[in-house]
């Protein structure tokens, strides 16, 4: 299988082009740079929405991921909005080609303020620029792949734990803070519970979700349960032997954030068993 993967320099694009590789799976994997790109892969250094056909530039490939986004933690930047109309060209462009699948990477912030176990029929009211513009391409991806006849995929991610200083997740800002010596890190209260998943298990999970045609439509990259971000910083900060410690309280939740919310795991669970 020949799987374009956009984004591919990336926090997630790098890992899940690994994961890819390991499997089998030929990658091309496009971005602006690709320095951190495995080298197993095909790499295209490009502007990917200048490119009038993406389909045959990149080799006619038989599957897209669409990973390249914006400010993906930045969740009311103006490129969420700005951005949204090329994201959806790049993958009408595909829909028109001879691509059998088109995938591409969701956020659990599609949904919006929600507390409990988000299913893939649940309800979606975003809140953020980030959380809207992700919904309104889950939406227009699924018009385009139900009109042209293409296997549509979207990974629905939730909260991704790693230890690389290049992500802008907190647990590679205290990575960074780690490396930089310093003795505190300002955090919250840690109270709310989220659906943690480590990087390694993310990536893997999200490869072998678009290896398989079988499970289709959204689908959750989670854990299937629940933990206090408190809980998961602490244990992050055993597990890689880090010294600095956690100031609560230091800032305040951010109020659209949910209390206890977590991914139903039923789908990707089948995924990984059957493979």
């Amino acid at each position: 299988m020949k799987i374009l993967v956009t984004g591919a320099n990336g926090y997630l694009g790098q890992g899940i082009v690994s994961a890819l590789l390991d499997d089998g799976a030929e990658v091309v994997a496009a971005d602006r740079k690709t320095d951190r790109v495995d080298g197993r892969a095909q790499a295209f250094e490009c502007d990917l929405y200048s490119i009038e056909d993406p389909y045959h530039y990149f080799g006619c490939p038989d599957a897209l991921l669409h990973l390249a986004w914006r400010d993906g933690f930045i969740h009311y930047s103006d490129a969420h909005i700005d951005d949204l109309p090329l994201h959806y060209a790049f993958l009408q462009s595909f829909a028109n080609s001879d691509v059998k699948k088109i995938a591409a990477m969701g956020s659990m912030h599609e949904i919006g303020f929600f507390e409990g176990s988000i299913k893939e029929d649940t309800p979606c009211r975003p809140v953020t620029p980030y959380g809207i513009s992700k919904n309104a391409l889950r939406q227009l991806a699924e018009m385009l792949c139900s009109q042209n006849g293409k296997v549509f995929q979207w990974l629905r991610g939730f909260y991704i734990v790693g230890n690389s200083r290049y992500g802008s997740s907190v647990f590679s800002k205290l990575t960074a803070a780690e490396l930089e010596g310093k003795a505190e890190f300002p955090f919250t209260m840690g109270q709310n519970q989220f659906d943690f998943i480590d990087y390694d298990e993310f990536c893997r999970r999200s490869a072998r979700a678009v290896e398989q045609d079988e499970v289709c439509g959204i689908i959750n990259i989670c854990s299937g349960h629940p933990e206090k971000l408190a809980d998961r910083a602490e244990r992050f900060i055993k597990e890689n032997g880090y010294s600095i410690r956690l100031k609560y309280g230091a800032f305040p939740d951010r109020p659209y954030d949910s209390k206890a919310v977590w991914g139903d795991s039923s789908k990707i669970d089948a995924i990984m068993r059957s493979k």
